[in-house]
């Protein structure tokens, strides 16, 4: 299994089949300024309906879409999803967020959208065990650095990818990775857009794989 990090919150994750998967696709502009997204997908994921992560439109393919917490599966690929929040206010502030998790080649891949809120014990075991982590660390718009590093300590992940963080691709008023990396250990700065993972083959105790947009 393969994952691309396209930018902002969108990835591409490519199962051994070659299934194809887009999480939270972007629109250009507003403080966006990542590459137009012109990949194919058999399945688009959307956490909240929020311009900068719905827009399945421009996924080419007609893919499926997955944009409530429902367990389905599509194309042999497990998904489900946990209702959370876009802020610490129950919604009121920013709306609802859902979180996705999708089981892909053995590999459990949890997408916490735009979650904006720490999480509480139930949610934690709601979603379970974790084997790769898409995580937002800017903060403002979703949990900060502080938060981010206390939700992937709780669900204890193989790997940790952080995304929706300023950058010189993204003009949002938000904290960079480096915030988040501050006195972090097993970091890997990847050099590259993607990264390959596979079941039984992951990490011991937690690495941070930080990836380059490919867009």
């Amino acid at each position: 299994m393969k994952v691309k990090w396209l930018g902002h919150a969108s990835f591409l994750i490519t199962a051994d089949d070659g299934t194809r998967i887009i999480t939270d696709p972007y629109i250009v502009g507003s403080g966006l300024k990542y590459g137009e997204i012109n990949e194919s997908a058999d399945i688009v994921t959307v956490s909240h309906d929020h311009f900068d992560h719905n827009n399945v439109a421009s996924v080419g393919g007609n893919p499926r879409v997955v944009n409530d917490p429902a367990p389905t599966d599509i194309k042999g690929i497990k998904f489900r999803g946990i209702p959370t929040y876009h802020d610490d206010n129950q919604g009121k502030d920013r709306g609802n967020n859902i979180i996705f998790i999708m089981e892909v080649d053995g590999v459990t891949v949890c997408h916490l959208g735009d979650l904006g809120h720490r999480l509480n014990s139930r949610q934690v075991a709601d979603i379970g065990k974790v084997d790769v982590l898409l995580i937002p660390v800017g903060g403002f718009f979703t949990i900060d650095a502080g938060a981010a590093t206390e939700v992937y300590g709780k669900l204890n992940p193989g790997v940790v990818i952080p995304m929706h963080f300023k950058n010189d691709r993204c003009d949002f008023p938000i904290g960079s990775v480096e915030d988040f990396l501050q006195d972090k250990k097993s970091v890997i700065k990847a050099d590259a857009t993607e990264a390959q993972f596979k079941a039984g083959e992951l990490p011991d105790s937690t690495e941070i794989v930080v990836l380059d947009p490919a867009l």
